[in-house]
């Protein structure tokens, strides 16, 4: 008999949700779910179009201040490095005060930095500009992921996460057709700019639309035991650390792997079709929308088909297409090729993604369902945010050849140091999701807040159906 965390791979039989039982779900929501769902992707999505403007200027920025490529994409280490840190700060408030306003004034914040970010004149403040938006940013994912997903049926969640997750997706599509359209004509500032002004928007619809109706509960619960108390919260905090630090570690190693996955084959993607391959930036802009393409499709059908072979497997049955395609990713020089390479690359790479908001939320303590996935996301972009660098820095010391202008010029080889590279983190992650526990199907929103060390209690008494659920639906937005 194989292992028992193969075993578990497929979920048990009544914890995979039947057939029809999502369409039953969808005819169910209240218009608040809708906006909560729809209001955290919106966050998210913009939060993606504020990071990936680094990814489409390296070139200009290069130019602009007189830097390699290697310093350029420091900017994107720090961002990844000091987005743990927002991740802390945000997912606390978060989980002690709503997920409403802290939300608001993340994203308000973020806006404030990508706009500032605009006026920039030296590197100096270029990198400290991007080291702030990063603890902004790092808030973004853990409140966008539990407003959208906390108040949905279970039967959803699946699939919802893949659609939430997608929104980086549609976030960097956005950003791809912004430079494609803006740039070329106002310079790269324009890209920042118009990433701020649709992030503020953002943080107007958040402001319109009612706190969550199931951390209205919980906290209600919380009042009624006399617990709802910044004391009491930070207790529950070194409690939960106390008694799920290896689910924590779990969490980080999984995320960790991820976002190399994503980081090794997106961040340096537009630069390498440009200097390896020499392809021009308009060229190279259409390619990587056709690879975002290839992602959006993976991984709003992962989310769905996990609902049904779980979130593990799927991740498992999606990482081998990344490793398959990359022959095609790396290897031909004309655009059709290298596009179609981009497309399965990104669909196998966004797929394994599409399952995470929900795998996170369901192996989440219930008490910690802004701070524990949105740190455990954090934290692995924390140990992964070298990896455009490393791959610069490898292409500094690998080379190849390509005619440019009709002369041999010799250029760094980003197409075999991203081949390495991202076939040994998808070995990494296939063993990762192996070990990694799942908790597939986790009625969270039965449970109470939490006891005192952070774990999941089911109260019966407490269970709320649909009815329920709109009922404080029309309290919350009364």
């Amino acid at each position: 008999m194989p292992p028992r965390f193969i075993h578990e791979l497929i979920p048990r039989r009544e914890a995979r949700t039947p057939p029809g039982a999502v369409v039953v779900a969808l005819k169910s929501l209240t218009w608040v779910q809708w906006a909560q769902f729809w209001s955290g992707w919106f966050a998210w999505t913009c939060n993606v179009i504020d990071y990936v403007v680094v990814t489409f200027t390296v070139p200009l920025l290069s130019k602009q201040f007189g830097k390699s490529t290697s310093a350029i994409t420091t900017a994107l280490t720090l961002t990844l490095l000091f987005r743990s840190v927002g991740a802390v700060i945000f997912g606390m408030i978060s989980d002690r005060f709503g997920r409403k306003w802290p939300l608001v004034v993340n994203l308000v914040l973020c806006c404030v930095l990508q706009l500032g970010t605009g006026f920039v004149d030296t590197f100096s403040q270029f990198l400290a500009f991007r080291a702030l938006f990063g603890v902004a940013m790092g808030g973004i994912w853990g409140l966008s992921s539990s407003s959208a997903l906390e108040n949905l049926p279970v039967e959803l969640r699946g699939l919802a996460s893949g659609i939430l997750q997608e929104g980086y997706i549609v976030g960097y599509i956005f950003a791809a057709v912004i430079n494609l359209t803006l740039v070329a004509q106002y310079g790269w500032r324009a890209l920042f700019w118009t990433g701020a002004g649709i992030t503020c928007f953002a943080a107007v619809i958040r402001a319109l639309i009612p706190e969550s109706p199931f951390f209205l509960r919980v906290k209600e619960q919380e009042k009624a035991k006399g617990t709802n108390t910044s004391r009491n919260f930070l207790r529950q905090t070194k409690e939960m650390l106390r008694l799920h630090w290896l689910l924590c570690i779990y969490a980080v190693l999984l995320m960790t792997g991820l976002n190399f996955l994503s980081h090794g084959s997106q961040d340096l993607y537009p630069t390498y079709l440009q200097i390896t391959k020499g392809f021009s930036a308009h060229n190279a802009t259409v390619a990587t929308i056709i690879g975002n393409c290839g992602a959006a499709f993976g991984g709003a059908i992962s989310g769905w088909a996990s609902q049904y072979i779980g979130r593990r497997l799927t991740i498992v049955l999606y990482v081998p297409a990344v490793a398959v395609s990359i022959p095609l990713w790396v290897l031909p020089s004309s655009f059709s090729a290298l596009s179609a390479g981009a497309f399965f690359i990104q669909l196998g790479v966004q797929g394994a993604w599409g399952v995470i908001p929900i795998q996170l939320a369901e192996m989440s303590p219930p008490a910690f369902r802004a701070t524990f996935p949105g740190v455990a996301y954090e934290l692995g972009n924390m140990i992964s945010s070298a990896s455009a660098q490393i791959e610069a820095t490898g292409g500094d010391n690998l080379k190849t050849t390509i005619m440019e202008d009709g002369v041999l010029t010799v250029v760094p080889n980003y197409a075999t140091v991203q081949a390495i590279f991202v076939s040994t983190v998808a070995v990494f992650v296939i063993v990762i999701t192996i070990i990694v526990p799942e908790n597939h199907g986790s009625n969270f929103e039965n449970a109470n807040s939490a006891d005192r060390s952070g774990n999941e209690t089911i109260d019966h008494g407490s269970q709320i159906s649909c009815r329920e659920v709109r009922e404080v639906d029309e309290k919350s937005s009364a």
